[in-house]
């Protein structure tokens, strides 16, 4: 597969010609000296043998075990280093004898392995914060150490590790020349993602599958998907079987209940919990499948109704549409809740004039909608906290509708302008996503007007842009614990299968490192982009 050698290798190429550790670490403490590494290392993890297995395929099932989390991070880890091992050329000026002489030094003999803690389901399935992805490691002498609270933490410090070590040129040794190691490390955001969109394009699993490799080697733990739109309703819904019948783009470009559970065991096995989201009363068009249930499908002119076409959005203030969500919601959620803590209920781009053709309500008058929608809105989430998750909304819903959110809701934005400390202040949880940084298909002003960083990649916003922004940018001290990271957007009008990988990364890492480490050094120096510069 391209895509987890070439996140790999740019996810790796950081900070100096010496060492290649990305994200940046809290703390760490590297040396000069060379140990080499061999198939032979005995890995232990509390205390047992744990063998090193070429393949290893993790067991099915929701009942997740942290040996198992461990022993695919290890494969994955070893055959990175074996396998697909680096040779770090671009690491070294150029002409210089960077190679120790292979063989010639101390081998690691022991790879010990210790999990501190205890990991519960919420370690696979909570709430932003609720998992402690810290880890130590080091290296010296003939020994290796990891230690962490959770298996999590332990996958993290396996993706350090297997970027601390380097292919010799003659194929045959694998060494790091930064011996002795000591690294301290942990997030600074609890959420850290990608929003892919999988309703515009049609991406197989194994695309996602790809795509969640990535995210884990960049010590990434959120995939947001964006499952459906008026463009196409991919996902089966056996209760509602018409959904895809009538919704999808074609027979077979759907995703099973099977297939589904298939990619959250997954994503969990990596580290990565997936968040799905059903966007509503907006971006819906089931009018073919469930006719009467909905309004405004592929009217013109579009932009009285959508930001897009085809338009559609269920209809405001009618129970036939609450016995729908009904219905969706306990098919749906149940087959969700062993894996995630969260549910997107969508909320954007919500246009008044969609109820001017309801022949129920035939009126734009925000003062006689509002309360309508916030209606809609507490069905929807009363519904999504029965099945025991937790709502997530776009930012529209609270700030342009005033919408009443409960205070676990978690408010997704993504236009800029404050945003983000406004609705922090208003005491929500927030994830940001601001399409001026992090919307990775197409341009906006801000990137020209503020950030003349001109390159080959122009227009799309390139990594310098992304590397000069945090989420909790202007957000007031007293309300940044309500920010709880980003998102990378990954909307599909324009991408597809061929495109995704060289469209996502590097360029998704680089907000990684951002999210995993902040803009600020131990010292409190701004990290700057030449600092980073290696990493292309």
């Amino acid at each position: 597969m391209m895509l987890p050698k070439t996140a790999l290798a740019v996810a790796a190429l950081a900070l100096s010609p010496v060492n290649a550790i990305w994200p940046i670490p809290i703390s760490s403490n590297l040396g000069k000296e060379t140990l080499f590494l061999d198939q032979t290392v005995k890995v232990t993890y509390n205390g047992q043998d744990l063998a090193y297995a070429v393949g290893y395929t993790h067991p099915k099932g929701t009942k997740f075990d942290s040996k198992s989390i461990v022993q695919g991070g290890l494969e994955r880890a070893f055959s990175a280093i074996f396998q697909t091992g680096l040779n770090p050329w671009m690491l070294r000026e150029r002409g210089s004898s960077f190679e120790p002489q292979a063989g010639n030094g101390s081998y690691i003999k022991t790879l010990e392995i210790r999990q501190t803690g205890n990991d519960t389901q919420k370690v696979w399935n909570g709430v932003a914060g609720s998992v402690d992805e810290s880890y130590r490691l080091s290296l010296d002498g003939d020994k290796a150490s990891i230690s962490a609270v959770s298996a999590i933490g332990i996958l993290h410090a396996l993706e350090t590790f297997q970027q601390l070590f380097y292919k010799h040129s003659d194929g045959q040794h694998y060494y790091t020349a930064s011996a002795p190691v000591e690294i301290e490390d942990a997030p600074k955001y609890p959420h850290r993602g990608i929003l892919l969109d999988v309703s515009r394009h049609w991406f197989t699993i194994k695309d996602i599958k790809r795509t969640i490799d990535g995210l884990a080697m960049n010590k990434m733990n959120r995939l947001h998907l964006h499952i459906t739109d008026t463009q196409s309703w991919p996902v089966e819904i056996p209760a509602l079987p018409e959904l895809t019948n009538k919704g999808a783009y074609s027979k077979g470009l759907t995703y099973s209940p099977d297939e589904l559970a298939d990619l959250h065991e997954y994503a969990v096995h990596r580290g990565v919990q997936i968040i799905t989201e059903i966007d509503m009363p907006g971006h819906v068009g089931i009018e073919q499948a469930y006719p009467g249930l909905s309004v405004a499908f592929n009217e013109k002119p579009y932009t009285w109704y959508c930001a897009q076409p085809p338009c559609g959005s269920l209809k405001l203030n009618d129970t036939k549409v609450e016995e729908f969500l009904d219905t969706l919601f306990d098919d749906l959620l149940p087959r969700i809740n062993p894996y995630s803590a969260y549910f997107h209920t969508g909320g954007d781009e919500y246009k008044a004039n969609n109820s001017l053709i309801d022949p129920a309500l035939k009126t734009n008058d925000l003062t006689v909608l509002q309360p309508l929608l916030q209606r809609f809105i507490d069905h929807a989430h009363k519904k999504v906290a029965e099945h025991n998750l937790v709502p997530f909304v776009w930012e529209e819903m609270p700030l342009e509708w005033n919408i009443t959110l409960s205070k676990d809701t978690v408010v997704q934005s993504w236009l800029g302008n404050g945003a983000v400390g406004q609705i922090a202040a208003k005491g929500q949880k927030v994830i940001d996503s601001n399409y001026n940084y992090y919307w990775l298909d197409f341009d906006t002003p801000v990137w020209s007007t503020y950030y003349p960083f001109n390159d080959w990649c122009n227009p799309i916003k390139n990594w310098r842009l992304i590397y000069s922004y945090e989420p909790r940018d202007g957000v007031p001290d007293e309300y940044k614990d309500n920010v709880l990271g980003g998102e990378m957007a990954v909307w599909t009008e324009t991408i597809d299968p061929v495109s995704l990988d060289t469209i996502v990364w590097p360029r998704a890492g680089v907000a990684a490192e951002v999210w995993w480490s902040g803009r600020t050094d131990a010292q409190g120096n701004n990290r700057t982009q030449y600092d980073a510069l290696v990493a292309l």
